[in-house]
Order: structure tokens, then sequence, then C-alpha cells
């Protein structure tokens, strides 16, 4: 009865369509394996949603020539007949039915794309199309789940206009990230940048090259890099948000000397990070507007002058010591007794209570 009702002039000028597997389990798979059939069906169609699914990736629905949207769960590799899609401008795998997705290398062709979405850890090819011919995707602005194998001075030379960019540091055969340089200098408009990492091999920082555009800066997983550093994080200018995330730095102590300060920065979040002392100035973090600490059970202090910091509107402790707790009371309190009741500390689930 679904199926046949495809043939109702309404389907028939459909533009959105979103399958759900676990209500629609038959007319998922009939749309599967019948794609050329529904191509040609609903060639209209605008945006097309494959929720809940792990099939292998439809050829015949590169055939949609309208389309400006597809998001599919769990397909295998997408097919270099991709690239028809050329109207099409997100692309969105959330994961891919085995480890990696390999990503065709017709999609340099793919000009109109604006937003690339893969769940999975992806191999981007080397946009040399042919000996004189190299791919560029001028109108991409975000990218998310490049693996850092892929991040070559080649493909960000072609992908110019990119703002903002999701990498995966891997630690495989294929990518020794402690031998080679990712050199993001050329990409001259991303403003924002977060870096995964899942191994435990010690890398250093100066690894990265990062752009002076950019503005907001996580990363998350072991990269083990010393403290001193981090602090050299402080010579990107218009740095705004900075997220360390599950132990990216060690060593005990982050010492920041009277030169390194982060004069752009108005967010730091720490989580799960396991320095015991902070050693810092208000000069450090002039511009300061918030501050949120999670899980930084081995934190003893928050440095005493951060109440000077005229900006600072609140400290922010979730699962913290005491010592931190009662460094982010006395520092409000302070605040308070001279006149200024507009920094606010906020301490969820204190061990204090």
């Amino acid at each position: 009865m679904v199926v046949a009702s495809v043939f109702n002039p309404y389907f028939v000028q459909l533009k959105i369509l979103s399958i759900d597997y676990h209500f629609l389990p038959d007319l998922s798979t009939y749309f599967v394996q019948h794609a050329l059939f529904i191509s040609a069906i609903f060639n209209l169609l605008r945006v097309l949603v494959f929720p809940h699914s792990c099939f292998a990736f439809p050829f015949d629905l590169t055939n949609l020539f309208h389309l400006r949207y597809l998001e599919v769960e769990r397909f295998d590799c997408p097919p270099e007949s991709i690239s028809k899609l050329q109207n099409l401008q997100t692309l969105i795998q959330h994961e891919q039915c085995g480890s990696y997705i390999t990503v065709p290398g017709t999609i340099w062709l793919m000009k109109n794309l604006r937003h690339v979405y893969l769940g999975s850890p992806s191999y981007l090819p080397s946009p040399r199309i042919s000996e004189l011919e190299i791919g560029i995707l001028p109108n991409l602005e975000e990218l998310s789940g490049l693996c850092s194998f892929s991040c070559t001075n080649d493909v960000f030379k072609s992908i110019p206009n990119l703002k903002r960019l999701m990498v995966r540091v891997s630690c495989s055969k294929e990518d020794v990230m402690t031998k080679r340089l990712i050199d993001m200098s050329s990409l001259t408009k991303l403003e924002a940048l977060k870096c995964f990492r899942n191994a435990w091999e010690a890398i250093s920082i100066r690894r990265f090259s990062f752009p002076t555009s950019l503005k907001m800066l996580t990363l998350t997983g072991n990269y083990l890099f010393p403290w001193e550093e981090i602090s050299t994080l402080a010579l990107l200018p218009n740095l705004e948000k900075l997220k360390l995330k599950e132990s990216p730095a060690t060593g005990e102590v982050w010492r920041l000397s009277d030169d390194d300060k982060f004069q752009s920065l108005k967010l730091l979040i720490f989580s799960y990070l396991h320095f015991q002392h902070w050693e810092a100035s208000s000069d450090s973090f002039p511009n300061l507007k918030r501050l949120v600490l999670k899980n930084c059970s081995f934190l003893r202090e928050i440095p005493t002058d951060f109440g000077e910091i005229g900006t600072l509107e609140s400290i922010e402790l979730h699962y913290c010591g005491t010592g931190a707790e009662d460094c982010a009371r006395k520092i409000e309190q302070e605040q308070e007794d001279m006149g200024n009741n507009s920094l606010k500390v906020y301490i969820h689930n204190s061990r204090g209570n």
C-alpha cells in the first residue's frame, strides 16, 4: 500500500523525503533496492534522509540531480558517481558500516558543496584530477571527520574558504603523526577547529601550524602535550574560545610566563585534565569572560589574580576538588567586598555540600 502510493501525483512533486527504517523497514529496504525506480519517480527531490540503515550506497540515487541535502546513517563509502549530484550542498554520513570512509576523488568536482559531515575517520584523496587539472571546492565552509593522513597542503589549498574543520588525529601505520607536520596556514578563513585523538603516543603541538584566523579551538584526547606547548597557543591573535578535553596535556603544573598572554580569549573550558597547579596572572587572560572547569579533580587552586580580570563574568566548576572550589569562592567574596557583584561563581555537585 505504501509503496504503491508513490504513483500519487503528490509524491511525484515531493521535494523532502525522510525514510525511517525502524517505523517503515519494508519501505526503507524497497527504496534502497529499487533506487533507479525511485530516482525516476522523485526526480524533483531536494532533501533525502536515510536514518538507521546499513546498506551499500545506492548508485542510482546519484541520478537525483536536484538534490541539495543528503543524510544517511550507515552506508558504505560513497561511489564515484556521487559527483553527478552537482547541486548537492550538504552531505552527511553519520558513520560507515566499516571503520573508515574513503571519499571518492570525484568529490572535487562537486563545486556547490558547503557542508560535509563524515562520522567515521575519512580519507580525502588528492585534489589532483589529472596532470593539468586540480580540483577545488570553492564553496565548502564546513568539513567534519577528516583523518589527519589527509591533512595535506594540496587538500587544504583546494578548500580555501573553509570556516569549520574537525580532524581525527590517529596514529596508525599509515599516519605517523609524530613525524609529519600538519600545516593549516593556507586555511586563511578557518575560524573553528576541533581535533580528536584516541592514541597514547606523545606528539608535539609544534607539529601543527594553525592559521592566525582561528577563533575557536578544541583539543580532545591524549596528545600528551607538555603544558609549556599549550602556552604557545597564546600566539594565535584571534583565538576567542579554547577547549581542552580528556587529557590533551601532560604534567602537574601549567605555568604561564609574563609573555604568555591570550589577548582575545573570552571562553576557557577545561574538562578531565589532571594538572594540580595553575600559575598565571590576570594579565594572562585580559579579556576572559567565562572560565569553566569540569572534572578537574586534581586541581588544587585557581589563580587568585583572576578576580582582577575586569571582563570576567563567571567561574563554573563541575566535580572539581575542594581546593579549586575554595579558591573560586574566595575570589568571588573578595570581589564582592570591593563592590564588584558582576562576577558569579557556580559550583555544581560540590563536594562541600
